[in-house]
């Protein structure tokens, strides 16, 4: 993939913009962190303060959640290096973004500083407080998304860890409640989109991977029981051998979350287990099922095929989580052989 990266942007150009740092980026840096390394240190800190530089928050094209996927890169590259001014950019975005999240006066109010319209202060008799807007723009009504929210929560805990501010947790604490008691199916899967302005939503079968990595009994239920998966337990949301699309890098981003919850669980806990055992499925079908020597498939059930980018970025997350157990207690006594090889063989096709 060395050759499709574009130093004037920042971004791997077969890719396009949020799946470079939602994929790549991050998992390049969570490579160097993983293994207490520095392999890619000067590739993904250039990258992303180059991002930074020619986008004003993370953001070229007016969406939060795309900004948000930069700013956790961001903060990935923090926790693998110490570069404060990684740090900082996440923080930069986080307060923008912020600003987008409903709090209770306002739900209470109807009304919310930058939108030129009203909300409903709940929807279907869950709050909409924690909510947070796709859009940064006073027009758009659309939505409040659970792939934002959960990025939101993610980078709004990392930066209560990294800081202790209690903004940040009780902002973390707002988006989990408002996922968990607004925005989930009767099987405890994450829906996509409540509109708040008239509390519509998105079809109920809009079940995708990476709504769900987050919390511990939705990622359960999301291991255990979802429509993105064979009965083999192999994810086969987002197999498109012939173009690249959002849907590619869905999966991989479910994989790092489920990492990072297993990470966060690292002991015989049964979320531990399941998460850990999940993971080994991926990557075994990755290269058992969707390899064609170091090109894999968007595919992972297979067949094999040619190179494609989506196909490698989408496969990196997978590769990079699987050394997290090799190198940890507990659980990682289960060691794959060169697994923290191949994945930096890979990283460097």
């Amino acid at each position: 993939m060395a050759s499709d990266y574009n130093a004037n942007t920042g971004q791997y150009n077969s890719i396009g913009f949020w799946p470079t740092g939602a994929t790549v980026l991050s998992a390049q840096a969570n490579y160097d962190f993983f293994t207490k390394t520095t392999t890619y240190k000067s590739h993904v800190t250039d990258a992303l303060n180059t991002a930074f530089s020619v986008n004003a928050h993370y953001d070229p094209f007016g969406y939060n959640d795309d900004a948000m996927w930069w700013a956790t890169a961001a903060y990935y590259a923090y926790r693998a290096y110490g570069d404060t001014n990684l740090l900082n950019h996440a923080i930069d975005v986080w307060t923008r973004v912020s600003a987008f999240q409903i709090t209770s006066a306002e739900a209470a109010s109807g009304t919310v500083p930058g939108k030129s319209f009203t909300i409903q202060g709940t929807c279907d008799g869950a709050s909409m407080v924690g909510g947070v807007f796709w859009r940064p723009v006073a027009d758009d009504t659309a939505s409040t998304l659970s792939p934002l929210g959960t990025l939101f929560m993610a980078l709004s805990a990392y930066l209560a860890q990294q800081s202790g501010s209690a903004t940040y947790q009780n902002a973390a604490t707002a988006a989990g409640n408002w996922i968990k008691n607004a925005n989930k199916n009767a099987a405890g899967l994450v829906l996509d989109t409540i509109h708040p302005n008239d509390c519509s939503r998105s079809p109920a079968d809009w079940l995708f991977t990476y709504n769900s990595g987050k919390a511990t009994n939705v990622a359960a239920a999301g291991m255990k029981n979802a429509p993105w998966q064979g009965s083999n337990g192999v994810i086969t949301e987002g197999a498109s051998p012939n173009s690249n699309g959002d849907g590619v890098y869905f999966k991989s981003v479910w994989v790092r979350a489920l990492n990072e919850l297993f990470r966060a669980n690292n002991d015989q806990s049964g979320i531990a287990i399941l998460a850990h055992s999940y993971i080994d499925v991926q990557y075994n079908a990755v290269l058992e099922l969707a390899a064609n020597g170091s090109t894999y498939s968007s595919s992972w059930p297979g067949p094999p095929q040619g190179f494609t980018g989506w196909g490698q970025a989408a496969a990196l997350d997978v590769l990079v989580s699987a050394i997290t157990p090799t190198l940890s207690p507990g659980l990682g006594s289960v060691c794959r052989m060169g697994v923290a090889n191949r994945a930096a063989i890979y990283i460097h096709s």
